[in-house]
């Protein structure tokens, strides 16, 4: 069985993820105490996987002969204790994230 984690929004609310439990543990509790709470934001669990774009797209506006078009796909797990972690494979992941850019062109 999966468990459920809240992720609180910085602006107010929060989040309910599914997240896959520890391997070794084994949650045995009352109804209510079913989601765990995080220590952290949903927007803070998801900084390091944005800072990890961020470097793969100066990586190709790097390039002596820079691409047009920059895309890039990754799958993003959310954990409790780990935060957002960028997943082994899409279909592993909480959700996909898509993400692209097209060069300007000058006037």
């Amino acid at each position: 069985m999966n468990d459920l984690a809240r992720f609180p929004l910085e602006g107010g609310g929060s989040v309910i993820v599914e997240i896959d439990p520890v391997p070794g543990t084994a949650r045995v509790s009352r109804r209510d105490d079913l989601i765990e709470d995080t220590k952290g934001s949903f927007e803070a669990a998801l900084a390091n996987v944005k800072d990890a774009a961020a470097a793969a797209l100066d990586a190709f506006r790097s390039m002596t002969r820079g691409p047009d078009e920059v895309e890039l796909k990754f799958g993003v797990k959310l954990t409790a204790q780990a935060g957002a972690v960028i997943a082994k494979t899409g279909l592993e992941g909480n959700f996909e994230v898509k993400l692209k850019w097209v060069r300007e062109t000058g006037s």
